[in-house]
């Protein structure tokens, strides 16, 4: 039976335990926000961006946008993970979604012709573990200041798959956040730019009566147009998933929380109960005592 002092000691180290995880859950709590801000805050860019696109297309009105063909090369997949730990499932949830999006998408490729990029440790060694081959593995911002910096890297790279590979489709498997704790996959099919969209952004009435004019070559500006619009879909993917990174560890900390409170709740008990015998015991020691030297005398 454990004594009291070993029973004291077991309540304070588990209510140091408990401070880490408010701590954590609360740091968690802020990031979320943060990084909900930051995706928040790039809608004003892609509507620039949108509207910069609806400019270049207006004035080539015989211009027909058309896609890449689909078939018989590279499918490009960046999947969005952590690099950190104790976020519940979402590396696991996040990999078996993006594997079987890619099966479903293109049942025929088997698993070959595939570039994969792994935004995360621990998601890169899931997809390892379900026998993926990683081209590439970038790491994880770990604030909002770091993200822009991190999204360049992703396009220096899907740059680099387009310039070295008959590369015709590219995939974001990403962590939607919805509320509170609450995300799901979420997949975007990001190349090639979606032929209705453009042709809606095309048709779309311009806001005042005079379209702005632009100078320079169709082509290079078009290019620029569409790189800034790859920039603002992985900019918020990556702020979306370290989003939903931070509330499943939120869920996570929360049944922890819970956890620990069950457990000091049950330590306290025994260490009262204890504390009871351990007082009820000196009690009939002294009542034995005095009826010794009662009889004695």
């Amino acid at each position: 039976m454990q004594t009291i002092e070993e029973l004291k000691r077991k309540i304070d180290s588990t209510e140091d335990l408990h401070g880490v995880v408010k701590t954590m859950k609360a740091m968690a709590a802020v990031k979320i926000r943060q990084f909900e801000k930051a995706a928040e805050a790039l809608e004003d860019y892609s509507h620039t961006v949108e509207m910069g696109l609806q400019v270049v297309l207006q004035s080539r009105p015989g211009r027909i946008i058309g896609a890449r063909k689909q078939s018989g090369g590279m499918v490009g997949a960046v999947v969005f993970g952590s690099d950190q730990g104790m976020c519940g499932q979402l590396n696991d949830q996040i990999a078996d979604h993006a594997m079987a999006e890619l099966i479903r998408r293109d049942p025929e490729n088997g698993g070959r012709n595939r570039l994969v990029m792994a935004v995360g440790e621990r998601i890169k060694s899931r997809l390892k573990d379900m026998g993926l081959a990683i081209e590439k593995q970038i790491s994880v911002p770990a604030s909002v200041t770091g993200i822009t910096a991190k999204v360049q890297d992703i396009v220096n790279a899907i740059e680099s798959w387009g310039g070295e590979n008959d590369f015709y489709q590219l995939y974001l498997f990403y962590s939607r956040h919805l509320s509170g704790a609450r995300y799901r996959p979420h997949t975007v099919h990001l190349l090639p730019v979606d032929r209705h969209w453009l042709e809606n952004l095309k048709e779309k009435p311009w806001p005042t009566k005079a379209l702005p004019m632009y100078r320079g070559s169709w082509d290079p500006i078009f290019s620029a147009l569409i790189r800034q619009y790859l920039f603002v879909s992985i900019f918020r993917a990556l702020a979306e998933s370290l989003a939903s990174e931070n509330a499943s560890r939120l869920s996570a900390m929360q049944g922890a929380e819970k956890n620990i409170r069950e457990r000091i709740d049950m330590l306290k008990n025994q260490f009262h109960q204890r504390r009871q015998m351990t007082i009820t015991e000196e009690l009939l020691d002294i009542v034995a005592g005095f009826e010794v030297l009662k009889n004695a005398r």
